[in-house]
């Protein structure tokens, strides 16, 4: 099997190359970067823009049997212009890939795309996003389903929650955390830290992510996550401590944002299914 992985070299992509090299698969990386990806016999480096292959871009990329499409830019400014002036740009590269002959695509969503919703977050739960971010993603969505069911091509709809690990890279408060007590302070502000998230480390991210994508049964939208609501502070405190930090949270020095939900996760039956079929396999 060949896959091709856009977004490579960023956050996620470099933990899901190394995900699938582990499963012996061939992989095409394309990202404008690759720094830091194992060299392995089974890995083509593409350092170049997708948005710039277009013309053909199936063939371009040795004609993978699976497309991971991770590539997205401003991930972590929720309300970026970029997300919505480059959506036409990710719809038609993967059309263009679909119309060259590609008949498998995953594409990597979010939980921003519900908006606000209190409780377990299923593929049937409805989506009104309060962000640019949930915004295009969920008309990325809509617009992928429409075109893979003309197509009759698979696709894999991930939809991921909050994810640590990797912390140097993932711009979250985890990583602002670890930059502040560098630079000595004893304090940083916080919010309450009550609210419950689905928290999934990036290799078992990759993991699934990985696993979703080189099957055949389970199709559509998948959660991608543990399933398991654990709250914002116990969290911290868990990462101030594995990390040996000095630094202390200052609670209530921010509010709760409006767009937040005091509770939510992932319904993980359908990434549970795939992973146990996994297992079975080998």
């Amino acid at each position: 099997m060949k896959v091709l992985v856009t977004g490579s070299g960023g956050y996620i992509g470099r933990h899901v190359v190394k995900a699938l090299l582990s499963r012996g698969i061939d992989v095409i990386a394309a990202d404008i970067r690759n720094d830091g990806l194992e060299s392995s016999d089974h890995l083509k480096v593409m350092n170049c823009s997708i948005f710039d292959k277009t013309d053909k871009p199936f063939e371009y990329f040795g004609e993978p049997d699976v497309c991971i499409h991770l590539a997205w830019r401003n991930g972590f400014v929720h309300n970026s212009d970029t997300h919505i002036s480059d959506l036409s740009a990710h719809f038609d590269f993967m059309k263009s890939l679909i119309d060259g002959g590609l008949k498998k695509i995953a594409c990597m969503g979010t939980m921003h795309e519900i908006g606000y919703f209190e409780g377990a977050i299923d593929e049937n739960t409805p989506c009104r996003p309060l962000s640019q971010y949930g915004i295009a993603k969920n008309a990325l969505r809509g617009a992928m389903i429409n075109l893979c069911e003309r197509s009759n091509v698979k696709l894999f709809w991930l939809r991921a929650y909050y994810i640590v690990g990797d912390d140097a890279r993932n711009h979250s408060v985890f990583s602002k955390i670890i930059e502040m007590d560098a630079e000595g302070k004893e304090t940083f502000p916080f919010t309450s830290g009550k609210n419950l998230y689905d928290f999934i480390d990036v290799d078992e991210l990759a993991r699934q992510i990985a696993l979703a994508s080189i099957q055949d049964k389970v199709t559509g939208i998948i959660n991608v996550c543990t399933g398991k609501p654990v709250s914002l502070g116990d969290k911290v405190e868990e990462f101030i401590k594995e990390k040996g930090l000095r630094i202390r949270p200052q609670y209530g020095a921010f509010p709760d944002r409006n767009y937040d939900s005091p509770k939510v996760w992932g319904d993980p039956g359908r990434i549970n299914d795939i992973l146990r079929d996994a297992e079975e396999k080998q």
